[in-house]
């Protein structure tokens, strides 16, 4: 399966005081670290090799997961430094660095998405544009709104929610897509600070970003809500 890359070097700012201490990724859930969840699901789903690109207190998550083995996974890692450039950003430095395959997933540090990577790959494979997004019918329900999608195309993707077109807006990024490598040398600067959100907004305007609605419900342990409601899934899996 893909190269899983997992983009962990923001500061937090929505868990503080917690993260003041501590990057997100460590946050205990349900008496765990987040990413152990989240590594020990990629790995139930098919994934073997991840990349973690890490930055605020990058040292302690690496210290943490250490290579990988004790979830079956190979995890190498590509720290930012104390001068984060964002995700988009992150990606393009792991670009240069030459850590990233061909094609690969690209996922947030704090989400839990517990859905069938492989059907997501096998989607990107049939496509013949350079990037996959993941969306989730939302209707206003998890967050706003963000993407118009249209027979397996991400028509507009756009987090700024343009008032001419919000009204189409009924589907919201999932919070997994897959990316050609390529496309960072196209739509990121070396060094510049640069969002993910950003990238996948052009992509979807020039016509270049395939879609697949999925029906499962995200988790994310990046605000207090979205980690009470991780606990409660997580419970529920557990009895």
């Amino acid at each position: 399966m893909l190269q899983c890359v997992i983009l962990a070097g923001g500061i937090g700012t929505r868990m503080r005081p917690a993260t003041e201490q501590m990057p997100k990724a460590l946050l205990p859930v349900l008496g765990r670290s987040f990413c152990d969840w989240q590594l020990e699901l990629l790995a139930a789903r098919g994934i073997e090799r991840v990349l973690c690109s890490v930055g605020y207190r990058g040292e302690m998550i690496r210290d943490h997961l250490g290579d990988g083995s004790r979830f079956g996974l190979e995890v190498k890692y590509v720290d930012e430094g104390e001068r984060l450039r964002g995700t988009g950003g992150a990606l393009r430095l792991a670009y240069d660095l030459g850590e990233l395959e061909a094609a690969f997933f690209v996922l947030y540090g704090d989400s839990y998405l517990p859905i069938d990577y492989g059907a997501v790959e096998r989607a990107w494979r049939e496509t013949s544009m350079p990037a996959l997004m993941t969306v989730l019918r939302n209707e206003g329900r998890w967050d706003a709104s963000n993407a118009i999608y249209s027979d397996g195309r991400v028509v507009l993707y756009d987090k700024d929610r343009p008032a001419d077109r919000s009204a189409e807006m009924r589907w919201i990024d999932y919070g997994l897509s897959v990316l050609n490598r390529d496309v960072l040398a196209e739509y990121c600067v070396t060094g510049a600070v640069a969002d993910l959100a950003d990238l996948m907004r052009d992509l979807s305007r020039d016509g270049r970003l395939a879609g697949l609605e999925v029906s499962e419900r995200f988790y994310e342990a990046g605000s207090p809500q979205g980690l009470r409601d991780l606990e409660q899934h997580l419970s529920r899996q557990a009895g």
